[in-house]
């Protein structure tokens, strides 16, 4: 049996991540997350663009664009919505999650850095705080699955 898995060796990989300037605080923190995995893994500077959108519902806009460029191995969709006491939690989120779909259409791997929360404070546990940082994970994702499509050309 032949066993195909993603090393997480970024060296030469280019990275877009797009990220939601609302809740920049915690989203500020899911970028430098993100960014301190990629570079610990190998990738330079130079092969890292940020692009940051107004919100969680213009993220699959801009990785659907930054996807089809042809210029990078993988995205990370980063941003925190955190529920309020409207409905308005509902589609921010729903519509942030549609970045899983450029993926499908267009083969370049997203991943989603997203965070869905009740309440600050677990955004703050879920960026940099006892449960981690889900910026270094979805970046983390991303290299891994850029490989394991190289490797199953």
């Amino acid at each position: 049996m032949k066993v195909h898995e993603g090393s997480l060796d970024a060296s030469g990989l280019r990275i877009g991540l797009v990220a939601a300037r609302f809740n920049e605080t915690v989203v500020r923190r899911l970028v430098d997350g993100a960014v301190d995995c990629l570079r610990r893994h190998g990738a330079s500077e130079d092969d890292i663009e940020l692009a940051w959108t107004p919100g969680a519902y213009e993220l699959p806009a801009v990785v659907r664009r930054m996807a089809g460029t042809g210029r990078f191995d993988a995205l990370v969709a980063l941003g925190c919505v955190i529920r309020g006491r409207t409905p308005h939690f509902d589609y921010v989120a729903g519509e942030a999650a549609l970045v899983g779909r450029v993926a499908a259409e267009t083969g370049v791997p997203v991943t989603f850095g997203v965070l869905t929360t009740e309440d600050s404070d677990q955004a703050a546990e879920r960026s940099g705080g006892k449960l981690g940082n889900k910026g270094w994970d979805a970046a983390q994702a991303a290299i891994e699955t850029a490989r394991l499509l190289a490797d199953l050309k």
